[in-house]
């Protein structure tokens, strides 16, 4: 009796302790998300100068040299995530504004840092990505503000792109 009775309280302290442990090194690494740049659209009315959001009323981005499609097709756009490469330092996307006309479109190119930080055990290492220049071409787009440098999954806007006023 005394024998189950410790192999009783062994199980017990065996199940409790790794209650605890799982709870204390529970992470959910889905939680954390791939980086991403946040751009949001605007104009600027050359009268007011007052700065206004915008949205496209079609938009498809495609990464350059690849056939992956970031964003296909969307109606009423006013701001898209954009993923950076994690096997270069340089990331091309382009901008196309629609359908009918393939020539009607805009490329940006994104230069980063990428560097690898180990988040966990259980999540292993992702990659900060710092952007240091933004060049682009100027068929619909105006300017673009690179208003934070630092790729994030918490949706904080990181490119401002400006197109060209129209009434």
């Amino acid at each position: 009796m005394k024998k189950k009775l410790e192999l009783v309280l062994f199980f017990s302290a065996a199940i409790l302790m790794s209650g605890f442990y799982s709870s204390c090194s529970d992470s959910d690494c889905s939680m954390m998300g791939r980086s991403m740049i946040y751009c949001n659209f605007y104009r600027i009315n050359p009268d007011s100068k007052q700065v206004l959001r915008d949205t496209l009323s079609y938009l498809t981005v495609t990464a350059l040299g690849s056939d992956s499609i970031v964003v296909n097709k969307e109606k009423n756009v006013s701001s898209v995530m954009l993923p950076l490469r994690y096997t270069s330092d340089t990331t091309s996307v382009v901008l196309h504004y629609s359908e009918e006309n393939p020539m009607l479109r805009d490329t940006i190119r994104i230069v980063h840092n990428n560097t690898p930080f180990f988040e966990s055990l259980e999540c292993g290492y992702t990659m900060r990505q710092i952007v240091n220049n933004v060049s682009y071409t100027r068929q619909d787009v105006d300017s673009i503000y690179l208003q934070n440098k630092e790729a994030n999954t918490n949706g904080t806007e990181n490119l401002k792109i400006f197109y060209r006023y129209t009434d």
